[in-house]
């Protein structure tokens, strides 16, 4: 059966543009940006408009591809609403090997200087900034050859790309995604990609992965701490200190918390330059079954969790809660893939997926502004609904008054 074509956009397809729009202050700073090269003075595609177009893709479901957008820079409405002209194929090709991603990093610090806490996590025990750190592969298939000859055992690309991603957990919002090669080693090792990120006063929250003391001792001297889960497998049998577990913190499922001494004595460069706390908290067991599909490629639990940290004071209810809150930057990357449509790619250019991601980030600040809450599938619907003309402003508004009402 031979493929339809894709029906041609229609102006009626991009109504409500209005909230695009309050971006456009923001952007102008970015307008000269790569014109270094333009010496005959006809760049017709600025790096803001770029980056309008690409919130455009991101919150219009119509859009599934860069030849749509491209159609879509052609309508009348966009380009007075966005403020640029037509843009062509080979411009849009071209523009991310101009434009520079890290010029968006200081937009998103303005947006996400303005969300406020949907909870606090912390209950009042720690001022450091709550952060999950983790990273997410985004596959695709650049050539024909590679999706023939480079699959891995499970049938799938080697192809892909890795998002080094920062998270504020009270928030609920990005700060931070770096891209690199999907392969996690070297100078693209999530740990490293985090050493050179690290800033004061913030609390990392990592996975087991990140279970390195070079790396915990990094993080303390930068001034910030750490929550971080360590292998089942663990050596904890060098104990200084046991603690009692309060009420409190057994009803949250605390089993033991005690100070202890990790690391090899033959290393005292690799050992913690700290004292260590670590808190034993109940799960679920969990058994792997493999990677293969239908099975579960993760590690085998035995039903506790064992967290470290540098925090000594904080209650260890309060550890095991952020801990728990860790699960927060997976759900990000869900919303991310599968909600925001990132798991197709406008490029395969290290920086136009860069820009693409931090497009996203503002993306999902600005649904975290407009309602006050932390992105959902519902909300960001609701926002497709509106800007694709099915539904009026104030349905939209009557839709963010009932989140804020169920907030309160």
């Amino acid at each position: 059966m031979a493929k339809r074509s894709a029906k041609p956009l229609k102006p009626r397809d991009f109504q409500g543009l209005k909230y695009v729009e309050r971006l456009l202050p923001l952007l102008d700073q970015l307008h000269d940006v790569g014109c270094q090269r333009d010496r005959s003075g006809n760049r017709s595609l600025h790096y803001d408009q770029y980056c309008m177009l690409v919130l455009l893709f991101l919150f219009n479901p119509v859009l599934r591809s860069l030849r749509s957008l491209q159609q879509a820079s052609t309508l009348n409405n966009v380009q007075r609403k966005l403020g640029c002209a037509r843009a062509s194929l080979g411009s849009l090709s071209e523009a991310v090997e101009v434009f520079e991603p890290e010029r968006l990093r200081g937009i998103i610090e303005s947006l996400a200087a303005e969300v406020k806490p949907v909870r606090d996590v912390r209950g009042g025990h720690l001022a450091h900034a709550l952060t999950a750190v983790d990273g997410s592969v985004v596959k695709t298939l650049k050539t024909i050859a590679e999706a023939a000859f480079m699959n891995d055992k499970n049938g799938g690309s080697h192809s892909g790309w890795r998002l080094h991603t920062h998270f504020a957990i009270d928030r609920h919002v990005p700060t931070r995604i770096e891209v690199s090669a999907a392969a996690n080693s070297g100078h693209n090792d999530e740990k490293n990609r985090l050493r050179a990120a690290l800033q004061s006063d913030h609390c990392y929250v990592l996975d087991r992965w990140y279970a390195q003391f070079t790396l915990w001792n990094d993080i303390v001297a930068a001034g910030s701490s750490y929550v971080c889960r360590i292998r089942d497998n663990s050596n904890l049998n060098a104990v200084i200190e046991e603690r009692p577990v309060s009420a409190t913190a057994a009803a949250a499922d605390v089993l033991r918390d005690f100070i202890v001494d990790l690391g090899a004595a033959k290393k005292p460069d690799e050992r913690p330059a700290h004292r260590v706390r670590v808190i034993l908290v109940k799960t679920t067991p969990h058994t792997k079954r493999g990677g293969r599909k239908g099975g579960t490629a993760g590690p085998p639990s035995d039903g506790v969790l064992r967290i470290a940290t540098n925090l000594l004071d904080v209650p260890a209810e309060v550890i095991a809660d952020i801990y728990r809150h860790r699960w927060t930057i997976e759900l990000f990357f869900r919303f991310f893939k599968h909600v925001l449509g990132c798991r197709h790619l406008l490029s395969t250019h290290p920086k136009g997926i860069e820009i693409q991601a931090y497009c996203a980030i503002i993306a999902c600040l600005l649904i975290s502004l407009w309602t006050g809450r932390k992105p959902t599938l519902r909300s960001y619907e609701m926002i497709c609904l509106y800007f694709a003309g099915w539904a009026s402003l104030e349905e939209l508004l009557d839709h963010i008054s009932k989140l804020k009402s169920e907030e309160t």
